[in-house]
């Protein structure tokens, strides 16, 4: 049978989290109460005690509740909690994890769930899931359910949500992944609504040489998300056409993946294809969201929350050189493909982010950044040309045929 972890502050939610397992309980799963609170005694007997999830993070639980520092005391446990289910999961013993919460619960239990695998059922009743919950959610699969109601007690509303709360978990452990059994390397692929075309025509080509292709939307999570999947060592070679979100990092916009994009493969030392897509774009939501520092600035309107803005000559050297920068460490074997007619759908000769400056400073950058042994492939095209995705596929395919030797 399988069972469920139901992790929560027993001190102050104890009776919250009580209800649900006993609903788990219904749908004929067994569950495993983790107390993490830090505040008076737990308001319903724990599987597991507050004590025993210090433990696993080797914290001095008395000293900690004994300087009643709140903050101090959700930090702490947002490193033990993460520990303790790591090992809970390694060992067997669970078949996935739900939480009710306020922002300190939010914050030790998503913590612990970022710490599980992709696939594994994840949910959190929070009082916080309709806002930005991308720090709780990170790159992981989390569910975030709103409470609707503060989790403070249990009435026809609170009741209402916890129910289906609990049907939720039970179905996602119920539900079981179909199996494949192609067992195919995996390439992972970045993409932008302006590189679409480019991405779809290599991926058919990779596949049809025998990979599964998992693609990414660079709009910073995506971005973030690939990174992680990268690390854990499930992927055999990237396909990185949209590196777009450089431009959000180095400028400003609002869809940067932060400082260490770029740098899962090279760490991996799996084969990577690397071009500059997208990087004629900065990501801004709607129109008057834009800082004023940009008045002045060539914009272009995707949809009504989406403002798109050119990046400058002085911008796209600067992207170029952070590229050449990340790729000169990289472990494995890199290639570069730069599309010298357009690195975008909107840059291209006739469209709005048309400005062959920029882009000549970008390549410049990139070509003199880069060591001699990686090489840069240049082909007279834009990026979406089905030439130029054909050549991004049979470079990443070299690149895997070579390491297989």
């Amino acid at each position: 049978m399988a069972t469920i972890a139901v992790l929560g502050a027993l001190d102050t939610k104890g009776l919250e989290h009580a209800f649900v397992a006993d609903c788990i309980h219904r749908h004929g799963y067994q569950s495993i109460l983790i107390d993490v609170g830090t505040g008076g005694p737990a308001q319903f007997e724990p599987d597991i005690t507050r004590e025993q999830v210090a433990e696993a993070g080797d914290l001095d639980l008395q000293a900690l509740m004994s300087r009643r520092d709140r903050g101090e005391c959700v930090t702490a446990m947002s490193k033990a909690a993460p520990a303790l289910l790591q090992r809970l999961h390694s060992e067997g013993c669970i078949d996935g994890v739900i939480s009710l919460g306020g922002g300190g619960g939010t914050a030790i239990a998503t913590a612990a769930m970022r710490a599980l695998p992709i696939g594994f059922p994840k949910l959190m009743v929070s009082t916080l899931a309709s806002g930005n919950t991308a720090h709780y959610v990170g790159t992981k699969d989390i569910v975030m359910y709103p409470s609707i109601v503060d989790v403070a007690g249990l009435n026809r509303i609170s009741k209402r949500i916890f129910t289906r709360a609990a049907g939720a978990i039970s179905g996602m452990v119920g539900a079981e992944p179909l199996t494949d059994d192609s067992e195919k390397p995996i390439i992972a692929a970045s993409m932008f609504g302006n590189t679409t075309d480019c991405v779809n025509e290599a991926k058919r080509h990779l596949e049809e040489a025998g990979y599964e292709v998992l693609v990414f939307h660079s709009t910073g999570a995506g971005g973030r998300a690939m990174e992680s999947l990268i690390e854990s060592g499930l992927v055999d070679g990237v396909l990185d056409v949209t590196t777009t979100e450089w431009a959000d990092e180095l400028v400003g916009g609002v869809l940067t993946a932060g400082a260490t994009r770029l740098e899962a493969a090279g760490k991996a030392g799996i084969p990577a294809i690397v071009v500059p897509g997208c990087v004629d774009m900065v990501n801004f939501g709607q129109r008057d969201s834009v800082p004023l520092k940009f008045e002045g600035r060539q914009f272009y309107i995707h949809n009504p929350q989406v403002t798109l803005m050119r990046t400058s000559v002085e911008e796209s050297r600067k992207i170029g050189e952070v590229i050449a920068e990340k790729l000169s460490v990289y472990q494995g074997p890199v290639s570069v493909l730069l599309p010298t007619k357009g690195v975008s759908v909107i840059g291209i000769e006739g469209q709005p982010f048309y400005d062959p400056n920029a882009d000549r400073a970008l390549f410049e950058a990139i070509r003199a950044g880069l060591p001699k042994r990686v090489p840069v492939i240049e082909r007279d095209t834009s990026i979406n040309d089905p030439v130029f995705a054909k050549a991004c596929a049979e470079a990443l395919l070299d690149l895997l045929r070579a390491a297989d030797r």
